[in-house]
């Protein structure tokens, strides 16, 4: 049994608490990096200049004009930069560049009192440009040899053999559009220097202490220079993990040139065209079967669209590599992979981080493949589950694997699936023009930083001699409850009341060399790290409290807000008398006895060699399963998600009320980057060739009311504690996105119903109603032609998809 994972007598950890913010999240009095900007009265605002052309070389700024506009105070440029003007780690993301890489790039920025000033002063900015070739699409940059990082395989067993042998061999093609992160706030900043030249940042970041390291390196100081705060986030789902740090070091130059405090916050047309997006990927796959249904060998490659810098695209692609399996044993694989360079934004991590291109990947080969196979989808899929002894195709151990069996019986029995079945079965034959599908998917999904030294955390924890304790840890909060689930953490390790614990803004100078809150990780690092710095306290207050009541430290125990030792034996009165907790801690300082304590956790176990490709990149698996029903309207192609049921293995939850939400959220989102969000960019040879065209709300498709199941149920798997992690707990804010699988292949199965048995059903990317509705008028096709023999197909007069 771990320690870390055991629970002590009524917990505050399982409680389904509420949000620490959500009183101020819905009355407005939770801030945000822009709020405290606009506190300030002396505060200048920054503004882009954001460049024409996809592809350019910059010849020429002139500043004159724009300087000459009122209340305009400086213009930034790369002159003005006193260290390295570079944004991002891997020294490929000019600050002010020279030459521009994307429709949007800001090439220079104008500081002004107002931001009206600043806009108006950015329009007045002369610049000349040298229009140079671009790549949009993937297919133009393969053609071009355009390539960035490494070219990465995975590989076990003989799938070229496995291939020649297979009784059944399919293969598919399918591109993934990118997803835009869309978070409510947008990216902010708020730079000041104090008296003593102390420079303070407030960013809406994921990653404090990368932002530090930024501003740093732009302006040339040392990272005790800086500090850099994060408050909360009006969401950030990756798109704030390395995106927000070169919009902090515009702010943190500007302070610094002008004295004055510096605000920058993009305009949501700002945010969508200058920040990166979820990476399109371009896939390919041949996979072999055998008579019983048994997947025998697979041979893919995945080609990831980058945008113009590397970003993190290589561990996005990595954990894309690592996911290609999800719940399935493949004896025999070769996956290929290689990142793309294209004139487009730096495309990023986003929630699931290429976790879901690869399960995307493996779920159409089923998806596709059943039909033919005569196997219902469902069924094929259960066959070719993970066995206890199964290894993945890098070679690490797939701990727990009988859980997927167990939640996918729980699932089908909850959701009457079998029934429901038959019921979509008899609906389908009863009406030609509306079909409805019923269709179930499985998830595995690993849990850690694929990158093993990023996998530490830190926190301080400060007790007073009043009983009162204040934490800080490395974690940011984006409204995912990662800070309602540490004071419930300390409250458990301390034996207190949540009410006798505050929690204090994220800083850079309270808890250092901190990894970014993703990788559905926050919990896990930072849960342990509280705890470590906790226990350190609990274990000084113990000796004093065994010290006043006369008992053995190991006889003392934290509960309820008192101390006591209620099993002690040999003490007089000893297992009767209670301390408060207040007490002890008062004790304790009288007794110059330390009561703050700074804690640290890494996660053990882990190894990684990117470049045999195999080791244990993952602390753990977390496995789930959905069933979704989707009814298709066959004149249009609209549909509607029926009802979706969802049973989610989060360990012994934390916070269950915080995690039902987060998976409810999460399918949702995966829902919409499956069937709704078409982000396009302008292809075409004209004066706006790589345009974002969908840059709105108004353009681009976001999930809404109305896209909501009418029932939507969400069961978290039970007797699931995961040994080793924090009070047995499992990451839930990445895994439920893919879940929502269930909702695509609902929908193919809707379609396939339009045609004749046993017909493969292609759907691409993603599934809108347009879409649903050309790959449905196929199956009509295909349906007449097995009807009537030699009776052409009837070719649509619109372009689909």
């Amino acid at each position: 049994m771990s320690q870390l994972a055991e629970r002590p007598e009524n917990p505050s950890v399982g409680k389904p608490d509420p949000h620490e913010s959500a009183a101020g999240h819905v009355t407005g009095h939770a801030l945000y990096t822009d709020d405290i900007s606009t506190a300030r009265t002396d505060v200048l605002t920054a503004w882009p200049v954001q460049a024409p052309h996809a592809h350019a070389r910059v010849t020429a700024i002139r500043t004159e004009a724009a300087m000459a506009v009122p209340s305009v105070v400086r213009v930034l440029t790369a002159a003005d930069v006193p260290g390295v003007n570079d944004a991002g780690e891997g020294g490929d993301e000019p600050l002010f560049p020279n030459e521009v890489m994307y429709y949007g790039h800001p090439v220079c920025w104008v500081l002004g009192e107002t931001p009206e000033a600043a806009r108006l002063g950015s329009t007045a900015v002369e610049i000349e440009y040298e229009e140079l070739p671009s790549l949009i699409t993937v297919a133009d940059a393969v053609a071009a040899d355009s390539f960035q990082g490494k070219h990465r395989v995975s590989r076990r067993g003989d799938p070229e053999t496995a291939l020649a042998g297979a009784a059944h061999v399919f293969s598919g093609e399918i591109e993934t559009h990118a997803q835009e992160h869309f978070y409510l706030e947008t990216h902010a900043a708020l730079a000041y220097v104090d008296e003593g030249d102390q420079l303070y940042v407030q960013s809406s970041t994921q990653n404090p202490s990368e932002a530090q390291v930024i501003v740093a390196q732009v302006l040339g100081l040392s990272s005790h220079e800086v500090t850099v705060q994060s408050l909360r986030m009006g969401g950030g789902f990756g798109g704030k993990e390395t995106q927000p740090h070169g919009l902090a070091a515009v702010a943190a130059l500007g302070t610094t040139l002008t004295g004055r405090p510096v605000r920058l916050r993009l305009n949501r047309n700002q945010d969508i065209t200058i920040t990166g997006k979820r990476p399109g990927f371009r896939m390919s796959w041949k996979a072999g079967f055998d008579d019983d249904g048994k997947l025998v060998g697979l041979k893919a490659s995945m080609t990831p669209d980058g945008g113009w810098s590397l970003d993190l695209m290589e561990p996005v692609l990595s954990r894309a590599l690592c996911h290609i399996d999800n719940a399935y044993w493949i004896p025999n694989i070769e996956v290929q992979g290689r990142t793309v360079k294209t004139h487009k934004t730096s495309h990023t991590a986003f929630r699931g981080f290429g976790g879901p291109q690869g399960i995307f990947l493996i779920e159409d080969v089923f998806g596709t493949s059943a039909p033919a196979l005569g196997i219902d989808p469902a069924e094929l899929r259960r066959r070719n589950f993970y066995q206890p002894g199964d290894t993945t195709p890098y070679g690490q151990p797939v701990r727990d694997c009988e859980r997927m069996p167990a939640i996918w019986s729980q699932l089908r029995q909850e959701s009457d699936f079998a029934a429901r079945s038959a019921e979509v079965e008899s609906f389908n034959a009863a009406h030609p023009h509306t079909k409805r599908g019923l269709a179930i998917t499985p998830l595995k999904f690993g849990i850690s930083f694929n990158q093993t030294s990023m996998n530490q955390a830190g926190a301080l924890v400060l007790v007073y001699k009043d009983g009162s304790v204040l934490i800080n840890h490395g974690g940011t909060e984006m409204g995912q409850g990662l800070h309602t689930k540490m004071l419930q953490v300390t409250a458990t390790a301390l034996g207190l009341p949540r009410s006798a614990i505050r929690l204090a803004p994220t800083r850079t100078d309270k808890v250092p060399n901190t990894s970014a809150t993703s990788a559905s990780t926050g919990a896990d690092l930072n849960g342990g790290a509280v705890k470590n710095a906790c226990d350190q306290i609990r274990e000084r207050m113990a000796d004093v409290a065994a010290e006043m009541l006369g008992v053995d430290p190991a006889d003392v125990e934290f509960s309820g807000g008192m101390v006591s030792a209620p099993g002690a034996s040999g003490a007089s009165g000893a297992s009767g008398r209670k301390l408060t907790f207040a007490d002890v801690a008062h004790a304790a300082n009288a007794r110059r006895i330390q009561l703050h304590a700074a804690g640290y956790y890494r996660t053990e176990g882990l190894s990684w060699d990117p470049e045999t490709w195999t080791g244990t990149p993952f602390k753990y698996f977390a496995y789930g399963a959905a069933a979704a029903e989707v009814e298709v309207d066959g004149f249009t192609g609209a549909y509607r998600t029926r009802r979706v049921d969802i049973v989610q293995d989060a360990g012994d939850s934390l916070s269950p009320l915080i995690d039902i939400g987060q998976i409810e959220g999460a399918f949702v989102q995966g829902a919409g980057w499956l069937t709704l969000e078409d982000m396009r960019w302008d292809t075409s040879d004209g004066p706006n060739r790589g345009r974002l065209l969908t840059q709105s709300a108004s353009t681009y498709k976001l999930p809404s009311f109305s896209e909501m199941p009418s029932e939507f149920n969400v069961t978290l798997f039970t007797e699931a504690r995961e040994d080793g992690a924090i009070y047995g707990s499992k990451a839930v804010g990445e895994p439920p996105l893919m879940l929502a699988f269930s909702v695509r292949e609902a929908l193919r199965q809707a379609i396939a119903s339009f045609g004749p048995a046993g017909r493969k059903t292609d759907l691409v990317h993603p599934a809108t109603p347009e879409a649903v509705f050309w790959a449905l008028d196929q199956a009509r096709n295909a349906a007449r032609r097995t009807a009537i023999p030699g009776e052409p197909a009837r070719k649509p007069t619109l372009t689909g998809g």
